[in-house]
């Protein structure tokens, strides 16, 4: 049966579970929905966590679960947040990439001196210790500093400038999400399959 389900699947992204209820992969709603009405998964209920296979999940979808939909001529589907795979149980295990956008995205756009946000345009990454003194370009020693805080500084270290960090940095653990920040909706139910970072 085809249910014609619109183009527009903007609803952002939903976790999918190993056989294990392990989270392995986000992928785009559309692809979610495809596994599900090919019984290649089942829905994870947003409250009861029972699984549910697409001729189930239409049933609840009628019935105001509220949360994300996409509409079709005849009907509409909820988009569940979560899905888990019926056959498929290994994990890959990955590495968030060492980049500046993994220490923005770690810091979330936050001044780890002064504690405010900014966008990226207003903010830098500075060394913990600095380079001038033998600081290294690693996990531990970058964090993100707002320009007027990275002046501040200088080529001091936080306890010298009195300058304490907000949070002490680190590696941060792999996250299936692609490097983007949790969804503030989806933070309840995802946040019961992975550890969400601090």
């Amino acid at each position: 049966m085809n249910y014609g389900l619109n183009s527009d699947l903007t609803h952002g992204n939903v976790l999918v579970l190993n056989r294990s209820w392990i989270a392995i992969h986000v992928t785009p709603a559309r692809r979610a929905l495809s596994l599900l009405y090919a019984g290649t998964a089942r829905a994870v209920h947003p409250t009861a966590y029972s699984l549910h296979g697409f001729e189930d999940w239409l049933v609840l979808s009628q019935n105001g679960l509220g949360g994300r939909y996409v509409r079709t001529p005849s009907l509409r589907i909820r988009i569940p947040e979560v899905v888990l795979l019926n056959v498929f149980n290994g994990f890959i295990r990955r590495e968030v990439p060492f980049s500046r956008q993994s220490i923005y995205e770690r810091d979330m756009n936050t001044c780890q001196y002064c504690g405010k946000s900014f966008s990226r345009s207003r903010l830098t990454i500075d060394h913990v210790i600095p380079q001038s003194r033998g600081g290294l370009d690693t996990w531990d020693n970058l964090v993100v500093a707002c320009l007027k805080c990275n002046v501040k500084k200088g080529s001091r270290t936080p306890d010298e400038a009195e300058m304490p960090l907000v949070c002490r940095p680190r590696k941060p653990a792999w996250f299936p999400h692609l490097g983007a920040r949790l969804p503030e909706d989806l933070l309840e139910i995802w946040g019961r399959f992975i550890e969400v970072p601090a």
